[in-house]
């Protein structure tokens, strides 16, 4: 049996610079698929949803018509960046008249693991997207998900996104065309950018990203407490504590906690060790012991109860899922 741990004095006297900052600072993609097309008009494809992973379209030349699950097409045009965030199915096409194929079906050339091109259509008017799935890799990423509308569309040429953004997509698009040696590497790398900044940019826009989770991150005082728990989720932390990161009387501290994250302290920092758990036992060979312990439970037992209770699986579900997909 492992003794508590105490939590790190500093998280309690020194000062915790902007905790949505630091949040979003831990953010990285994991790309799934890109793919890279030039497409002729008529042409249309249908693409499967995934669940929890985003996608995104960048029309690199052209047009198209996209639509999202069971919602209305709207137009994309030159330029344009769709983000998918809730794994829904898509379906792109020239014209609504245009017949739809299953992506799966179509020519497509695979550059490398991760990238691959398609050309298609009916020898018409040409549109260049690109489309790509990928998965945000941080234990915050499914209560940040959860909070993200299922579109997200930025202009990048309107005055307000910046230079930088434009040139980025420039920079997409000669690459996507040119195809040169390393180019798949940078136009994934680069997407990868591009996609967490619409994320930033609805973070700094949107009224609906002051709320839950979202709000009380940007909260001086309960944003704290969310950053010290981030830090080091195997302290022995209680409410106490966290009141004493916050700066907050322990009443004040449960009460406004409660109030801006939907749910208490102690339940916000039991699902947080969780989303990290699930990350080590997908991600990681090491024994489910010893992640137990790098998480701040004193047994294997415990550990196994907790994840169970939050998760409604058990750790070793998990694995071996893991493991089966893995060989599959």
């Amino acid at each position: 049996m492992t003794q508590p741990h105490v939590p790190d004095p500093s998280l309690l006297a020194q000062p915790i610079g902007d905790p949505l900052g630091e949040i979003l600072h831990l953010l990285k993609l994991t790309g799934t698929f890109y793919c890279q097309s030039r497409l002729t008009a008529p042409w249309g494809l249908t693409i499967p949803g995934f669940p929890e992973v985003m996608s995104f379209a960048v029309v690199i030349a052209g047009r198209a018509w996209l639509k999202v699950g069971e919602d209305t097409p709207f137009e994309i045009q030159k330029g344009d960046l769709v983000l998918m965030t809730h794994g829904a199915p898509i379906s792109l096409y020239s014209d609504k008249d245009a017949p739809l194929r299953q992506l799966e079906e179509l020519p497509i050339r695979k550059v490398t693991e991760l990238f691959e091109t398609l050309e298609f259509g009916g020898g018409g008017d040409a549109s260049s997207i690109m489309y790509g799935l990928v998965r945000l890799d941080h234990a915050s990423s499914p209560m940040l998900m959860a909070l993200l509308p299922d579109v997200l569309k930025i202009d990048p040429w309107e005055e307000e996104a910046g230079s930088w953004l434009q040139g980025t997509l420039q920079f997409i698009a000669r690459e996507a065309r040119e195809l040169r040696p390393g180019g798949e590497t940078v136009i994934t790398r680069l997407a990868d950018v591009v996609v967490i900044e619409a994320i930033r940019r609805w973070l700094s826009r949107s009224p609906d990203a002051n709320r839950g989770w979202l709000k009380a991150a940007r909260d001086p005082q309960i944003g704290r407490a969310i950053v010290a728990i981030h830090r080091d989720p195997a302290a022995d932390w209680s409410v106490e504590t966290l009141a004493q990161v916050a700066g907050m009387s322990r009443s004040a501290f449960a009460a406004r906690f409660t109030s801006l994250v939907d749910k208490p302290a102690m339940q916000y920092l039991a699902e947080w060790r969780m989303n990290l758990a699930r990350r080590m036992l997908k991600e990681t060979a090491q024994p489910i012991a010893t992640i137990a312990a790098d998480l701040g439970y004193q047994s294997e037992p415990a550990f196994n109860r907790a994840f169970k209770r939050v998760t409604g699986t058990t750790p070793g579900q998990v694995r071996r899922r893991q493991v089966e997909g893995a060989v599959a």
